[in-house]
């Protein structure tokens, strides 16, 4: 689990383990979702010093935790420890844009959210409007 990682989760790591776990949620990881995570790891300025190759370890813990009965809760914590709360919202939009990427959301991915939202005390307006935003930009025609 977390000893499998040579040092703390850095704030990006935190980021991209939220996204794969959003992703992971239902059981289904769809390439949509993948590519989702790829692009935001590319092309995202929080991410400009990100080590690409922490993402396949990031996959690793996330199924790690999911294995366990209090995963869930222990990535909770492993957020709390290591990400610093002006990125919550970024977290938030994130997550947001991983689940709405394949363009329809699963039930575990829409109580993963609530999840989230609360956990990371979200505003429940600035909840609505980055939810807003994501189904916008994952709109299909």
């Amino acid at each position: 689990m977390a000893d499998s990682i040579e040092h703390p989760l850095s704030p990006q790591d935190c980021l991209v383990a939220l996204m794969i776990a959003v992703s992971a949620s239902d059981e289904n990881i769809r390439t949509a979702e993948l590519l989702k995570i790829q692009s935001a790891v590319s092309i995202l300025p929080i991410f400009r010093d990100y080590d690409g190759d922490r993402i396949q370890k990031m996959s690793r813990l996330i199924f790690d935790l999911f294995d366990q009965e209090d995963g869930l809760d222990a990535l909770f914590g492993l957020l709390r420890e290591n990400l610093p709360e002006r990125l919550n919202e970024t977290a938030y939009a994130l997550a947001c844009d991983v689940a709405a990427a394949d363009g329809s959301l699963a039930e575990t991915e829409l109580r993963l959210l609530e999840e989230i939202r609360y956990e990371l005390d979200i505003d429940r307006l600035h909840a609505a409007a980055i939810e807003r935003g994501a189904r916008a930009r994952h709109l299909r025609a």
